[in-house]
């Protein structure tokens, strides 16, 4: 009878969640590891995740990168204007949120769906300053003033593709608009051998700021695998050792490239403009096998 008891008092697991959305089929499936933290996947594809009792937990290794930009973008508990292109679950904006109280933040999301099923399976902090608006990603940062933002992070995905109008250098000199001066700009690009669209992703950032750093897995910087590269830009220098030592002491670890090492990894590649831009590279089908 006990042994009954103590069955029908156990709290049952979380189950998994899902709505169709603009995008396709978004699944918010449940960490077994961490009572109330999920993954987001769209169509099968792992997006972001969100542990709502510690929305400073970054479990994804990219987003763990765009963390470390987060807080050297200023000293420790600074208030920031931060604008995230692409919203997913909002993780972004609630560890700015969580680590950096009192903070303002835009988001942009196209899929109006998407928000509302992250708003309404994992609430945002009622205390958040976070305004999620609808619509395109550059549309949106276009509505913004002169010098607003302290912090762009662009981390778009349209069927696991970056839109070829959030590529160019139009794009980057919008973003460049936007930001204060020593701004800071960071973005979660996506691509595999031979790195094509990395390397000009890197040309086309050199082409607009001139302080430029990109953290990601060695194994993705040597052509080896399809995986996600974190391009940091600036008017002013970046803090390079101190975010090379935190990449390198990640779960993770990666390496950061800069200076000379990075113009030549970017090997001669040249800046996409609006009229060249293509999207991001498909990723092939095993880069989500389980």
């Amino acid at each position: 009878m006990a042994r009954n008891r103590e069955r029908r008092g156990r709290t049952a697991a979380p189950e998994t969640l899902s709505e169709t959305v603009d995008g396709g089929l978004a699944e918010l499936v449940p960490d077994r590891e961490r009572a109330r933290a999920w993954t987001l996947l769209l169509d099968g594809a792992p997006q972001s995740h969100v542990d709502l009792d510690d929305p400073a937990h970054l479990d994804f290794a990219y987003q763990r990168r765009l963390g470390h930009v987060i807080d050297l973008a200023a000293p420790a508990g600074r208030p920031l204007h931060a604008v995230h292109l692409g919203g997913g679950a909002l993780t972004l904006a609630r560890y700015v949120a969580a680590t950096r109280p009192r903070s303002t933040q835009q988001v942009v999301e196209i899929d109006a769906p998407l928000v509302q099923f992250v708003r309404r399976a994992l609430p945002l902090d009622p205390a958040a300053r976070i305004r999620v608006r609808g619509g395109d990603a550059r549309a949106g940062l276009g509505r913004l003033p002169d010098g607003w933002a302290d912090l762009v992070v662009a981390d778009v995905f349209s069927g696991a593709r970056t839109p070829a109008h959030l590529t160019s250098t139009e794009f980057l000199t919008e973003v460049r608009r936007v930001l204060k001066p020593g701004g800071h700009y960071a973005a979660n690009i996506a691509d595999g051998p031979p790195l094509a669209h990395l390397r000009g992703q890197i040309a086309t950032a050199a082409a607009v700021f001139p302080e430029l750093a990109l953290a990601a897995d060695p194994v993705v910087l040597r052509g080896r695998r399809f995986g996600n590269a974190v391009l940091v830009a600036a008017d002013t220098p970046l803090p390079v050792a101190e975010l090379t030592r935190r990449v390198a002491t990640d779960p993770h670890p990666g390496r950061v490239e800069h200076g000379r090492a990075l113009a030549d990894f970017t090997g001669g590649a040249t800046p996409i403009t609006d009229a060249s831009a293509k999207p991001s590279p498909p990723p092939p089908p095993s880069v989500f096998d389980a």
